[in-house]
């Protein structure tokens, strides 16, 4: 009741002085049938309410997601739940330097990506830019809740980034994420040799990763951006990654990419004392513009394992209506055939936009195991009478070995508001 009380002064005084207020408002409906055993199931109809807004006065924003989402036929365990995924105050261009924000905050970084509850600070000037971070890591759901243990379970990081010409980006960067380790009682020897209850309390330390990247790009000729990160726990090279497009010949593209990844295994786990090896991977494409219309494109990979490959196919068709693909993978990975079509295009001004979706998947382990199929369909139509309010209408459907004619609706009301004070 406390933090509640404190939230609604806090919003409170910021829509009294606010200038500006915008964002969205989503409710939905979504139906399927659970199956509790081979001849009983029962109706769900889930409620889904998310909402977005930014209370703005100067250059000073309160930015805040919540969703709402409870069972309205059957209630499911820890029914009803409000998950804040965002509720931070962005404060910009201070001294004409600084960016900083304040509270629950999304991170992604390439090696860690999330939630936490903290501060991030960003100061700029000339070619430079040096981000840092610092925060608890958010509670199970998303719950309005801090850690009670910011010293073991927290998120720490930072990023510089220079950019020596308008073509290169280049930056190097730290992440460390650690996870408070849950305690709990385990039959151990005690110091006279007999068998006793222990409290079990470890230390933890799961992600410490130090980065690099490098982009450059010159518009219609050549587009190459790079990774590489270093596992400090394990002390080896955890991934590096290169991609490059070549655009100079008009309409036509050639896009190549290399990665070399070690499996992300939280240090002190239990699986970090099994054997694992690393994965290779080599991908060559290419895309053909035939019009403002219609690209094709084709892609061929080879993944190398520690004493195995695998390969993978994709041709397909991008257009203004829509995109038709086939995949076909084969060798240690498993074999699977897959074929796509995906279409939505808007009539009168975007009053109404139908969508249609459709594919057909066959895959199995290997050439001794049995085929299975998969075939899924959805169909849609999106009606937005104003601007500012629009509808959804989707049914979805599945059918394979483990899902047997699944079949689900849902129903959504979106509402975009912007107010001036």
């Amino acid at each position: 009741m406390k933090k509640i009380l404190i939230a609604a002064v806090m919003f409170t005084t910021l829509v009294v002085t606010a200038q500006n207020l915008n964002g969205r408002f989503s409710t939905s409906l979504y139906t399927f049938e659970r199956f509790s055993a081979p001849e009983v199931s029962e109706l769900n109809v889930r409620s889904l309410s998310s909402l977005y807004f930014n209370l703005s006065k100067d250059n000073i924003t309160l930015r805040s997601r919540l969703n709402f989402e409870t069972n309205i036929a059957n209630s499911l365990n820890n029914d009803p739940r409000l998950r804040f995924y965002n509720l931070y105050v962005e404060a910009r261009n201070l001294l004409n330097v600084a960016t900083i924000r304040l509270g629950r905050q999304s991170l992604y970084n390439g090696v860690a990506g999330g939630l936490y509850d903290g501060v991030n600070l960003q100061l700029r000037h000339g070619i430079f830019k040096l981000e840092g971070f610092y925060g608890g890591n958010v509670p199970e759901y998303q719950k309005l809740e801090l850690t009670d243990d910011f010293a073991n379970d927290f998120i720490l990081g930072g990023e510089l980034t220079v950019y020596p010409t308008d073509e290169l980006r280049i930056a190097v960067n730290y992440t460390d994420k650690n996870f408070k380790a849950q305690d709990y009682d385990a039959i151990r020897l005690n110091e006279f040799n007999v068998l006793d209850t222990i409290l079990i309390q470890r230390a933890s330390n799961q992600f410490k990763y130090l980065g690099a990247e490098v982009s450059y790009y010159i518009p219609k000729l050549i587009e190459i951006n790079s990774r590489y990160n270093y596992d400090l726990n394990f002390e080896q090279t955890s991934r590096f990654e290169i991609g490059t497009r070549y655009t100079q010949v008009e309409d036509f593209g050639v896009s190549l990419y290399y990665n070399y990844r070690e499996p992300r295994i939280r240090y002190n786990s239990i699986f970090s004392v099994f054997n694992f090896s690393n994965t290779e991977e080599i991908e060559g494409g290419l895309d053909y513009k035939f019009s403002d219309v219609v690209t094709a494109f084709g892609k061929f990979a080879n993944v190398t394992y520690q004493d195995e490959d695998s390969q993978r196919l994709t041709l397909g068709v991008n257009t203004t209506y829509g995109t038709v693909s086939y995949r076909t993978s084969f060798g240690y990975a498993g074999e699977l055939n897959s074929f796509s079509v995906y279409t939505a295009r808007s009539f009168d001004d975007g009053f109404i936009t139908p969508s249609f979706g459709l594919t057909v998947s066959s895959y199995r382990l290997s050439e001794n195991d049995p085929k299975n199929n998969l075939l899924a369909l959805l169909a849609g139509i999106n009606i937005r009478p104003w601007s500012k309010l629009s509808f959804d209408l989707q049914t979805q459907y599945v059918s394979n070995k483990i899902y047997n004619n699944d079949f689900r609706i849902l129903f959504k009301i979106n509402h975009w508001f912007n107010t001036n004070f």
